[in-house]
């Protein structure tokens, strides 16, 4: 078994990777039913957490029914950092988790981030200063290196394990490429074949099939995988994986009935959660995504992202279940 600290997080664990507007508690909660065995929040600004704002102190909201969960901190300055620690503890997480891997320009700027690979001893020093602030376990999210001249990734690991890291998830990209080209997991081998490493090591990057996550898994030995994109608006990826690391089968994919259950879940979640004017609009952005494949779609979509009415909304969704009923998604629209 995985654990993070004293947390067991299953064999070979699936991690629904933290992703800004998109693992919130309404999706989160679909992830979790289908299979992911353990999840991030979206990153949060410890500038935002410690003057109280209410757009990061939302982000702490988490459910018994999401647990275990970890709450995904990013941020450069040591007080701060050290105070954000101390209101994550009050939300009583499994685990805190720090983003030293988002290639964001507004983010690295601030040295944040991603932007912190160009300084690995502050990235050290920042980190221990969290672990002594907090008695929840610390885990890290990372990138390779900033580019390919600074790859330092096996000393990087070894030195915040050093302090008391009790996991690392490795983006297999530098940011010098931010999610373009192919993600290199080979040097999330090197991390992993390295005798002195004796924490989890989670990859992450590229991940989009049942057959990739087992080839992966095989070839680079890695101990967990994190699925960030492929999951955006299907969360049956985490089904479909555990399905074919079990028996070698492929799942049937979702059927327009059940698209649309997780569709009508997900805004009724997001309407109880943030009200319904916000829990519509923050919806919104996901109907491409889950009913991507379906022949003819762009009507009803564009109903779906023009009404203001929850009612309205669920007729439109029903509407398309007679619609296409008995009708499986295809390539293209």
């Amino acid at each position: 078994m995985v654990k993070i600290g004293n947390i067991n997080i299953g064999e070979f664990p699936l991690i629904l990777a933290p992703m800004e507007d998109v693992s919130d508690p309404p999706f989160r909660a679909l992830c979790k039913s289908q299979g992911a065995d353990l999840m991030f929040t979206e990153f949060i600004s410890v500038e935002g957490l410690i003057r109280d704002a209410d757009k990061s102190v939302q982000k702490l909201d988490i459910y018994d029914e999401e647990r275990p969960i970890g709450i995904q901190i990013f941020g450069a300055e040591f007080d701060s950092m050290r105070r954000a620690a101390e209101i994550v503890e009050e939300a009583k997480p499994e685990i805190l988790d720090i983003n030293y891997g988002c290639p964001v320009q507004k983010v690295v700027c601030k040295m944040a981030g991603a932007g912190i690979l160009r300084d690995i001893p502050k990235m050290i020093k920042l980190t221990e200063a969290v672990i002594k602030n907090t008695k929840l376990p610390v885990t890290v999210k990372t990138r390779l290196g900033w580019d390919e001249d600074t790859i330092f990734i096996e000393e990087v690991v070894e030195r915040l394990q050093d302090i008391g890291v009790q996991a690392v998830s490795i983006h297999a990209r530098t940011r010098k490429q931010m999610y373009k080209g192919e993600a290199d997991w080979s040097y999330i081998a090197k991390v992993k074949q390295n005798p002195r490493i004796h924490i989890p090591i989670f990859g992450n990057g590229d991940i989009d099939s049942p057959q990739k996550a087992v080839e992966y898994r095989e070839k680079y030995g890695v101990d967990g995988i994190m699925i960030g994109r492929a999951s955006i608006g299907y969360p049956w990826i985490f089904r479909e994986i555990k399905q074919f690391m079990l028996d070698g089968t492929i799942c049937d994919p979702p059927t327009l009935t059940e698209r649309i259950n997780a569709v009508t879940e997900h805004l009724t979640r997001a309407i109880d959660w943030k009200g319904e004017k916000l829990g519509i609009l923050e919806t919104r952005r996901h109907y491409s995504n889950y009913f991507r494949g379906f022949p003819n779609i762009k009507e009803f979509r564009k109903s779906l992202v023009t009404l203001d009415d929850k009612n309205h909304i669920f007729e439109v969704l029903h509407e398309m279940s007679l619609c296409y009923a008995g009708l499986e998604p295809v390539l293209s629209e």
